[in-house]
């Protein structure tokens, strides 16, 4: 492809246009300027190009050289990505800061990963093999938690030819080649590129039937999400919606996160950076940047960089599904994302569509979505792997109604809808159970009758009408109080209580209730469920409701989620065993 050269003819912020442009194409990387900005081409007209720069434009002039690139916006794959703290544009943070310190300046010819680092390389397969698109020709063990697996790039297949011997080599050196159609002869080395904007091919995509598994017990018994599902977490400032990511990134039993700060403040970026590295992974003890990929983009960098951010996210995340893994994308926040693509169409004069966001904005959520999903991988062994994505929404003044939100509940199947209610009575995770759901209940329950109790969807239905009927009860109650209704009523009350404070609150700072399992999270459902269940039979029997609200064992349930630690469980059984003794002696009283 011929090299696009012109100069700049108008600067609009992060958005420029040139002329001379004719030999580009559409979402070619360009350089712009002296200083060799990155941009990319989002319009053509004759020999005019209108680029998105996706660095800071200051002393940018007109006349300076527009320089194409030939290849359009990619990012670097291979070892080195776990443990990487990226831009929108996936330059190396402590690369930026070390040339130009804590603040980032106009830097030319950073790599997102380093050409010099030797990794282990194990071969896998032997010469003379027949190879495809996305075999693995060996493995990186990139860090104790990742195994990094090298795969034949896509739109490759053939004979190898030569396969380098188990050693050390750098990203850049050959270790393998390929003789493909015509007798050509294709050189592989570990380092690979992918265009940001095209998803990464694969077979075939499978049913998504296994739970994420989260250690956030409103998440994972109320309102599950898949292995390969998406979800969106709605809400107002201050409701929680960073915590509740960064909880999910911690103690979710994905293999791969990949944490994207996009247009968040600073400070709440620096929380990350500062708490990942102390945290250790709850199955396997290690640190959890051992598994964690961080993109930084926070609202001080060039906002063009933010709209590029997510598309980076989910190409790293595309990489490693490919590898066989499950990957959990973290996208904090969508809003602003959507914030950027409103602001760069305002600079090209496009039509505003609902709130002066473009029209497009349902389509770009889509692609975004649509590339979530469980999937056969390319290569001939067969693997799956899976991405699950999860797109934080901050609605201006918490309004579920405006266009980002809305248009994102079409393209996901969970919502998880924080209400600043519960968050201002410091209940959280602030997930609002009238106002959420989850489209994989029934795909997920089959997975929990297999490996928890085949009576877990009993459980958590019951759970979920206790808590409805309390929510109808509430105008009565705030009308004439709960001493005019009827016991029955009246326990319904008390037992949805205890479901909010004993099991749908989870206090993210306690050692113990930060995670729980999903076992102790079905044992705690079961027993509160049963005392429910006991507790109306003594009622019926006679016993005043105020009796069941005294009875010791009501301390312990509301106790049970932070003193009994997942490896425990057999002093749960105690506490069933001291409930229903309570409710023996209790009813023994009415004989």
């Amino acid at each position: 492809m011929a090299t696009a050269e012109g100069t700049v003819i108008r600067i609009a912020g992060p958005v420029a246009e040139a002329k001379g442009m004719s030999n580009a194409v559409m979402h070619e990387m360009v350089e712009v300027g002296h200083n060799g900005l990155i941009g990319e081409i989002i319009r053509l007209e004759g020999d005019h190009a209108t680029i998105q720069i996706y660095q800071n434009t200051s002393g940018l002039k007109l006349n300076e050289p527009v320089i194409g690139t030939g290849s359009l916006l990619s990012v670097e794959l291979g070892p080195g990505l776990i443990g990487g703290v990226f831009d929108g544009i996936q330059r190396q943070l402590e690369s930026l800061r070390v040339l130009t310190g804590p603040f980032i300046k106009q830097v030319h010819g950073i790599t997102a990963l380093s050409q010099e680092k030797k990794w282990s390389f194990h071969p896998k397969v032997k010469t003379d093999a027949k190879l495809v698109s996305g075999d693995i020709l060996g493995t990186v063990k990139e860090t104790n938690l990742v195994e990094h697996r090298i795969m034949v790039p896509v739109g490759v297949k053939g004979k190898l030819v030569e396969i380098a011997s188990e050693g050390d080599y750098t990203i850049v050196e050959t270790i393998a080649v390929i003789e493909v159609a015509d007798g050509k002869k294709t050189d592989i080395q570990m380092l690979q590129r992918w265009p940001v904007r095209i998803p990464r091919p694969h077979t075939r995509r499978l049913f998504a039937s296994i739970p994420l598994i989260t250690g956030q017990r409103v998440i994972d018994t109320f309102f599950p999400i898949a292995k390969g599902g998406s979800a969106a977490i709605p809400g107002p400032f201050g409701a929680g919606k960073t915590i509740t990511q960064q909880q999910l990134a911690k103690w979710s039993d994905a293999n791969v996160v990949i944490y994207v700060g996009c247009g968040e403040r600073g400070n709440e970026m620096v929380e990350v950076l500062d708490t990942f590295p102390q945290l250790l992974d709850p199955t396997t003890g290690q640190p959890l940047m051992e598994r964690t990929i961080l993109v930084a983009n926070t609202s001080n960098m060039p906002v063009s960089a933010r709209e590029a951010s997510i598309y980076t996210g989910i190409t790293l995340a595309e990489y490693y599904r490919d590898m066989g893994y499950a990957v959990a994308l973290m996208a904090d926040s969508t809003s602003r994302w959507a914030e950027a693509l409103r602001e760069v169409s305002g600079r090209l004069e496009e039509m505003p569509a609902e709130e002066g966001f473009p029209s497009y904005l349902p389509s770009r959520l889509a692609e975004f979505y649509e590339r979530t999903g469980v999937v056969e991988t390319l290569g001939t062994d067969g693997r799956t792997g899976s991405i699950c994505a999860i797109g934080a929404v901050s609605p201006p003044g918490g309004d579920f109604s405006e266009p980002v939100t809305q248009h994102t509940k079409r393209f996901t199947r969970v919502f998880w809808a924080l209400d600043a209610e519960l968050a201002g009575s410091r209940h959280y995770p602030a997930i609002n159970w009238m106002a959420s759901y989850s489209g994989y209940i029934t795909d997920l329950t089959d997975w929990w009758h297999k490996n928890v109790d085949d009576k877990w969807a009993d459980y958590r239905n019951e759970a979920m009408h206790i808590l409805q009927a309390e929510d109808e009860l509430k105008n009565i109650v705030k009308l004439v109080g709960p001493e005019a209704l009827p016991d029955k009523q009246r326990l319904i009350i008390e037992t949805a209580r205890v479901i909010r404070i004993a099991f749908l609150q989870q206090n993210a700072l306690d050692p113990i209730d930060t995670y729980c399992n999903p076992k102790k999270q079905y044992k705690m459902l079961k027993i509160i469920v049963d005392f429910h269940h006991l507790a109306g039979n003594v009622i019926i029997k006679g016993a005043p409701i105020f009796k069941i609200t005294e009875l010791p064992v009501i301390e312990d349930l509301m106790r049970m989620k932070n003193s009994i630690p997942n490896d425990q469980l057999e002093r749960l059984d105690e506490v069933e065993k001291k409930m229903h003794q309570n409710m023996e002696n209790l009813e023994a009283t009415l004989r």
